[in-house]
């Protein structure tokens, strides 16, 4: 693992490779929790979910945006709310935007929601919103939404469940915690999912065992979707999500209790029908977000997967080598920011926003 050090400007890596810091330019801050983001097509802006339950535009020559009026209540409670934000892949046509929320229930239980709407010419109105898919039973008091969007190449949503902090329901496959789904663009479960005509199992699954995943995105070059999850006290992890395979957790995990004692329901670190992940933190960073880099603008950067670190307020990147991780570099720890999301922007720069109270959009490149 490469250990950056500043020396004037300059990161200075284990291996006596000099590489150039990162040009970290602040955009805009006086956003509440913010939770996700996406760029309009067209340099005409950018989309930002705040968790309490607004959607706002950014441009550069306007500044914020009131909120975005049509957008669905949410469950604003503990690390639920207004969650991610993909746009559909013909939005150019359709206008169509995609938000993940946390949807109340009965009995003050909360659970992971989809839904879709359109957004209106003026950028001022997400009109004729639908709910597409609700995880069930909602089991939450407030913990592990998921929550992540991405579609495929075959235009399929995946769509990430946190275990609701019910652990025992990630392996119960009746039940959508724990779990990535697998629908069409419209909310329909594809014929081929590996659970259809199962009797007793949920047929939107696509993969089970994962604990909190708020990390998801295309591979692009692979054309494979990857995720991860948050563990406990360690045992962060990535996995490359396939189709009927279960990721573990809670009898399979490299974490420990929040107290010090291990999981109860944990048989070790590898169990027989589980996936092993491709990487795994015995600390846990706290990851979230998550953007392979395939632009031109920073050819140092090329084959590069880049995490935000919520717990320990960095930003991650790793090298990649085909499906292998070769190298990891720590970039900002200096600023000291929980960052919650990352994303790489049509310009090639990266884009992060930081989780606070008066949280940033961050720009990020080189020199």
């Amino acid at each position: 693992m490469l250990r950056p050090f500043l020396i004037a400007g300059w990161l200075l890596f284990g291996n006596g490779l000099l590489h150039a810091a990162p040009v970290v330019t602040e955009l805009q801050d006086s956003l509440e929790h913010p939770w996700s983001l996406a760029f309009l097509p067209s340099d005409s802006g950018i989309l930002i979910t705040e968790r309490p339950g607004r959607l706002r535009l950014w441009q550069p020559s306007a500044g914020l945006s009131s909120p975005i009026t049509g957008v669905p209540d949410v469950y604003a409670q503990g690390q639920g709310g207004l969650l991610d934000v993909v746009l559909a892949a013909d939005f150019v046509i359709s206008r169509r935007v995609y938000l993940s929320f946390a949807e109340a229930g009965d009995a003050d239980k909360a659970g992971t929601a989809v839904g879709y709407g359109r957004l209106s010419a003026d950028n001022k109105q997400l009109e004729d919103f639908r709910v597409i898919f609700r995880q069930q039973p909602k089991l939450s008091t407030g913990n592990h939404f998921g929550s992540k969007l991405a579609f495929d190449r075959q235009g399929y949503l995946f769509i990430t469940l946190g275990e609701n902090n019910q652990r025992a329901t990630a392996q119960e496959t009746d039940k959508l915690q724990g779990k990535i789904v697998r629908l069409t663009a419209e909310g329909k479960v594809p014929a081929d999912n590996p659970q259809v005509g199962q009797q007793g199992k949920r047929p939107e699954i696509w993969s089970y065992g994962h604990r909190n995943p708020q990390g998801l995105a295309l591979n692009p070059w692979s054309g494979v979707i990857w995720e991860h999850e948050h563990g406990p006290r360690g045992g962060d992890e990535i996995n490359i999500p396939l189709p009927g395979k279960n990721y573990g957790w809670p009898i399979a995990t490299y974490g420990i209790n929040y107290s010090g004692l291990a999981i109860p329901e944990a048989k070790g670190q590898v169990v027989p029908g589980t996936e092993q992940p491709l990487h795994y933190w015995k600390v846990s960073p706290g990851v979230s977000g998550m953007a392979f880099y395939d632009s031109q603008r920073f050819p140092e950067w090329q084959h590069s997967l880049f995490i935000g670190a919520l717990a320990q307020r960095d930003l991650i990147r790793f090298t990649l080598d085909g499906d292998k991780i070769v190298a990891e570099e720590r970039l900002l720890g200096d600023r000291n920011e929980r960052i919650r999301d990352v994303r790489v922007g049509p310009d090639g720069y990266l884009y992060l926003l930081t989780d606070d109270s008066n949280g940033k959009l961050l720009r990020v490149g080189h020199d």
